[in-house]
């Protein structure tokens, strides 16, 4: 066994690092320098297993040894898996079983250095010299142009789904992040230019506001695109599939709240619009 070391400086903070790191969309994305498709399952607990998969099944599982948000996350790999099953630990796997595989974030004010070292094989030294440089440079433009990225597949037809979330009459029905608040009133002047609202209210009255903006670009049951007046922006995919539409949102997070929970409210709200529309 060898040890690797790998280190990039990312002008992001170590909360929007952490995020391009593992969330399941960007993950996804700089693994796919060393597999195509390749995946994570974890309950993200310390001390819990996680499974690093291949699209059909294969990898390897290990436990979560360190997971301190926005600073550390260690694992210790511990054996194969093979058609989406833990294997028996062989002799050849013995050879790599409690190898280690380490990110550590570190605050530098205005920017963050990510270090990945890792245990393997002297076999797979080329490899990861080649293939690690390059996720991390996936990681760091990510983190560095981060939007945060929801997607859902709606079982109607286009014409059905790009109504409903465009008319004022229906929005007001599933545009809320839980049940105890609500829109009680929408516009929405769909154009270039156009402007849209939605007054958003706790259902006891405690605490309202209205989510308003203006569309940049509106392509007919293609594309919605628009800025918040903090100038944040918003791109809405519809991709129409042969018996559905999968709906691609992005958008800027903001600073006040974590980037994680912003994404779940957004999220909360698409499955709403999901439920709508197929019910």
């Amino acid at each position: 066994m060898i040890t690797k070391e790998f280190s990039i400086e990312i002008k992001a903070t170590p909360e929007q690092v952490w995020f391009a790191l593992w969330d399941e969309h960007y993950y996804r994305l700089w693994t796919s320098v060393f597999c195509e498709g390749s995946y994570l399952e974890t309950d993200w607990v310390e001390g819990g297993k996680v499974h690093f998969l291949s699209p059909g099944g294969n990898g390897m599982y290990s436990t979560i040894t360190c997971n301190k948000a926005f600073e550390k996350m260690h694992f210790t790999h511990i054996g194969e898996i093979k058609n989406f099953e833990e294997q028996p630990i062989t002799d050849v796997v013995k050879e790599w079983t409690g190898a280690y595989e380490n990110y550590d974030l570190t605050d530098l004010g205005n920017s963050t250095l990510l270090t990945a070292s890792l245990n393997l094989s002297d076999e797979y030294s080329q490899f990861f010299d080649e293939a690690f440089p390059k996720g991390l440079e996936m990681v760091k433009q990510s983190a560095e142009n981060l939007m945060v990225v929801i997607e859902t597949e709606v079982l109607a037809d286009i014409d059905k789904v790009w109504n409903f979330w465009t008319n004022p009459e229906y929005i007001v029905q599933w545009n809320h992040a839980s049940q105890d608040w609500h829109t009680t009133k929408a516009t929405n002047d769909l154009r270039v230019g156009g402007k849209f609202m939605s007054r958003m209210e706790a259902k006891d009255g405690s605490f309202g506001f209205d989510f308003e903006g203006e569309y940049t670009e509106v392509v007919l049951h293609k594309t919605i695109r628009y800025k918040l007046a903090d100038d944040r922006k918003i791109d809405i995919s519809f991709l129409p599939q042969e018996k559905s539409v999968k709906i691609i949102e992005k958008f800027d997070h903001e600073n006040e709240f974590p980037i994680h929970f912003q994404k779940a409210g957004w999220l909360s709200i698409l499955l709403n619009f999901k439920k709508l529309v197929e019910g």
